[in-house]
Parts: C-alpha cells; sequence; structure tokens
C-alpha cells in the first residue's frame, strides 16, 4: 500500500483560515463545523515570556488507523492508492465510535444529532487523480503545508512526525512531517522591566493616582487557568458549539 501525506511548518502558519475555507469551498461545505482542516490559536505563558501557537489539522491518514477498527459498521476504510483513509457514507449509522477512537478528533459531524453521518477529509482524492495536490496546499499563502508520497516528505523535511500539544505519533503512526516550533527569541530589542516600570505608573506617575501594582511578581506569575479564553488546545470539544469556539478567529 503506498502512504501520501502531509508536511506542515508552524513557524510559518498565521492561523489566516486560508486552507480551511479553501476546503469547504472546494468540497462544497456548508458553514459550520464540518471543517475537514480547522486552525487553532491559543496563548500560553505570562508577560513577559507569552507565545501564541498556531495550528491547522487535518485528518493525517494515519498508518494505523485506529478510527477503521473503532467503527462496529465498517464505515471507514483504507484506500491502496495514497493510503486515504476514507468513509463509506452509506455505511454510517452515527455511532461516533471512530470519532471516540481518533486522537486528534479529526472526524466531523453536521451537528449534535446523533443520528448525523460522519465526515472527513478526504486528502482531496479527487484532485489526486488529476495529478493535482489537496487544495489545502494550494491555498496556502506562506506555504506552511506540504503533500506528498511520505518518502518523498521525509527526505525533504525530516522524520519528526511530534509536535509539543499533540498526542504522540505512537498511539496511530500519523502520515504528516512537522517543522519543530523555533525557540522564541524577540524581534526588536526591548527592556521588560522598564515595560513594568512604564506600565506601573497612571500617566507616567504625574496622575497623582496610585500606581497599578505595587510588586513586578503579581504581573510575571502564571496566568491563572481559564484566565484566557483560549489557554490549551482541544482537538476533542464537547459539542459542534465548542469547535467552532475553538477555531473561529474571532480574537
Amino acid at each position: 500500500m503506498a502512504q501520501y501525506a502531509f508536511y506542515f511548518d508552524p513557524n510559518r502558519c498565521i492561523g489566516c483560515n486560508a486552507c480551511s475555507v479553501g476546503c469547504k469551498q472546494w468540497h462544497h461545505l456548508p458553514p459550520g463545523p464540518l471543517k475537514w482542516i480547522r486552525v487553532y490559536q491559543w496563548e500560553q505563558g505570562a508577560f513577559p515570556e507569552t507565545r501564541l501557537k498556531v495550528l491547522a489539522i487535518p485528518c493525517y491518514h494515519c498508518e494505523k488507523p485506529v478510527c477503521i477498527d473503532a467503527c462496529p459498521r465498517k464505515a471507514l476504510y483504507k484506500e491502496e492508492k495514497y493510503g486515504a483513509v476514507l468513509v463509506h457514507t452509506e455505511k454510517c449509522t452515527g455511532l461516533r465510535k471512530c470519532w471516540e477512537a481518533c486522537p486528534y478528533g479529526s472526524i466531523f459531524f453536521a451537528s449534535d444529532d446523533r443520528k448525523e453521518k460522519a465526515s472527513k477529509c478526504t486528502m482531496c482524492i479527487d484532485r489526486l487523480e488529476e495529478g493535482k495536490k489537496p487544495f489545502c496546499v494550494m491555498s496556502c499563502s506562506m506555504r506552511a503545508i506540504e503533500f506528498g508520497p511520505i518518502d518523498e516528505i521525509v527526505a525533504k523535511f525530516g522524520s519528526v512526525r511530534d509536535l509539543e500539544d499533540l498526542p504522540s505519533s505512537e498511539l496511530t503512526k500519523p502520515a504528516v512531517i512537522f517543522k519543530p516550533r523555533m525557540k522564541k527569541h524577540p524581534q526588536v530589542p526591548w527592556d521588560p522591566k522598564k515595560a513594568l516600570d512604564l506600565w506601573k505608573k497612571r500617566g507616567g506617575g504625574r496622575s497623582g493616582l496610585p500606581d497599578i501594582f505595587q510588586d513586578p511578581g503579581e504581573i510575571l506569575k502564571p496566568v491563572p487557568a481559564e484566565t484566557v479564553g483560549r489557554d490549551r488546545l482541544v482537538l476533542k470539544p464537547k459539542n459542534v458549539e465548542e469547535l467552532m469556539d475553538y477555531t473561529t478567529d474571532n480574537d
């Protein structure tokens, strides 16, 4: 069996959602939770060590797809030519066992109705048959996504299949290669202590108002959980409303 794979560079992705919108357009998916590739943004850290993380996630068409064995209706299968994991829609009855098994949450339903049938990324197999790349790849203006036979992807980009915040690749052996995130470094030199001093005073200290804070440690300490609306990657939302919240760039 052949295996094609994605490559993703999180350092290039700017969270523009062009891949997600392009996928919907190509596959005629309606507005809403049917996002065969979804884009997440979440914040981590505290001043001055904050970081916005961005990640686009399709189905990774795993080499050991646990979703296939999880479906009692045998509604999912792995085709031979590209290694794509596809859905037999006529066999699906909406049991969602496949979604429960998938560590990436890459199987989707149009609503929370338990009768909804599963749908997912098809690897744009229709385009592959025409010698074209998946539409998400062609939609990315930052060239953060690439695609091809897995041996060619590995030869060009390396063999890293794990990225922090994602489940271990040992679970399903996903057909994806990642470029590790670069270490954070300042683009413009600045002095965090001076920034805190300016922040502390109201009106530069001339307003007569008390300082905003006394102890800089109050600002530097870790941010309590739930203070930031999206402070973690949530791959398995509880419902379609939560999915939309975590994958809509509305901040």
